[in-house]
């Protein structure tokens, strides 16, 4: 069996376990803990709000050993979430699943609030002290909290190693790849250059620990988000004609997308659904154990004050950027081509903007993704330390960082393949954990909210 061959063999059982399990499982387990917690994204994300903004900094107090502020905290967990996914991601939902793939992204949306809120309250919950006085935590620590013995040790290791593996390594040679495919279309540059330079200030980034991180984040991220809105805003007031019949085609793509004129051939409300459903928990994460280990660093009172700041993620990810993003690729006709991908997102923009719409994306690919990288890596950090000790953490920035520099101009099919796979593998044993610690989450956020 050829590379090639094997790249295929690994997607086919990537597909099966993100279409035929993980979708289910991920949706199933938003619904127990909305029903559980009395749909706490409803009841409490006005409280989120409130405290992102009333915490919001761009220079906040700096991150130590016994953690980080809430706000930094949050842009940390937003920094992995806000990808190439909301961009590249949601223009292959839209391609693959029609319009309607959006209604079905802010579905799965509404109910990963409250699978998010409850991994941000166990990560706190069940947050270690280690003997050099660094806070941590993530699903490692509730995994063992509920799971004694062989079984939870088995469970937790192989979260950890998934997640080094679909995040700290693969992951962010695709993330790159964007960051110097986008870069060498807009300006011509060698993908390469770009990815040695991002290469090098993500090491500097590295190792300064997680004070620069949060440091890093809590700047970069309200920038980015900033910047990508009001882009987007100003495109949807040059397309403002074709504004209704975009968001309308989004309601009746969902529910009938044959009746949609000139709408995408064959595509069923099945594939509308499992692509929205898809893309938009790929993007988001609720769920998949990753921002769990930002959340747990979090300085705050109670882990339900975490739990709703957690909501504000997944709202600002999939109901804000993802849905702008739609709204410019529909409003500018741009589906229509057949396109797919970042060409589809890179036509959209270019509609209004012209030449500057290929700039506009790869200067917002280069903080998406980047910020990303710095999500990742971090998260991969935690269960590098947890798992081989301190001493490690080097050894794995250095690889990280020539992955990166790797994948800002190698495309390897494989490697691409495998980041799928394991990014959903290390969701069944997070999922496991959260239904079982389920009645935890559910007695919390009635004792802080009833």
């Amino acid at each position: 069996m050829d590379m090639e061959q094997l790249a295929q063999v690994v997607k086919q059982v990537s597909d099966f376990v993100w279409n035929n399990l993980l979708l289910y499982l991920l949706v199933l387990t938003g619904v127990l803990f909305s029903v559980r917690t009395h749909f706490v994204q409803v009841r409490h994300l006005g409280t989120g709000l409130k405290r992102m903004f009333g915490s919001f900094s761009l220079n906040g107090k700096k991150a130590d050993h016994e953690g980080m502020s809430s706000f930094q905290a949050l842009t940390t967990a937003i920094a992995a979430q806000v990808g190439t996914g909301n961009i590249t991601g949601c223009a292959t939902a839209l391609a693959s699943g029609g319009p309607g793939a959006i209604f079905w992204m802010w579905v799965s949306a509404f109910f990963g609030m409250s699978t998010i809120y409850g991994e941000a309250v166990l990560a706190q919950k069940y947050k270690t002290v280690g003997e050099d006085g660094h806070v941590t935590g993530g699903p490692i620590y509730y995994i063992k909290a509920r799971f004694q013995g062989a079984f939870g040790k088995f469970l937790a290791g192989f979260f950890s190693l998934a997640i080094i593996f679909a995040l700290g390594f693969a992951g962010n040679m695709v993330q790159s790849n964007s960051i110097g495919d986008s870069f060498h279309n807009a300006f011509g540059v060698n993908s390469l250059y770009v990815g040695v330079v991002v290469a090098i200030v993500a090491a500097f980034i590295f190792l300064g620990g997680v004070k620069r991180i949060a440091s890093v984040t809590e700047k970069i991220v309200p920038v980015m988000a900033l910047f990508y809105i009001v882009g987007c805003v100003i495109i949807l007031c040059i397309n403002h004609a074709t504004m209704l019949s975009a968001i309308q085609s989004i309601f009746i793509g969902a529910f009938q997308p044959q009746a949609l004129a000139g709408g995408i051939a064959g595509v069923t409300v099945k594939e509308a659904m499992r692509f929205g459903v898809a893309r938009g928990l790929f993007s988001n994460e609720a769920g998949m154990g990753s921002t769990p280990h930002a959340h747990a660093l979090a300085k705050v009172d109670k882990p339900q004050d975490q739990g709703v700041i957690a909501m504000v993620g997944v709202f600002i990810d999939t109901f804000i950027i993802l849905t702008l993003t739609a709204l410019v690729i529909l409003s500018s006709g741009a589906l229509s081509t057949g396109q797919t991908g970042s060409t589809l997102a890179q036509t959209a923009f270019n509609a209004a903007f012209g030449s500057f719409g290929g700039v506009f994306i790869a200067i917002c690919m280069l903080f998406f993704a980047f910020s990303t990288i710095i999500g990742w890596y971090f998260f991969g950090e935690v269960n590098v330390k947890a798992l081989f000790g301190k001493g490690a953490t080097k050894i794995y920035a250095a690889i990280v960082v020539v992955f990166v520099v790797l994948g800002s101009s190698l495309k390897v099919d494989l490697v691409w393949n495998l980041s799928d796979l394991f990014n959903g593998l290390m969701v069944f044993p997070n999922l496991v954990a959260l239904i079982a610690l389920s009645g935890v989450v559910a007695k919390l956020a009635h004792e802080d909210h009833d």
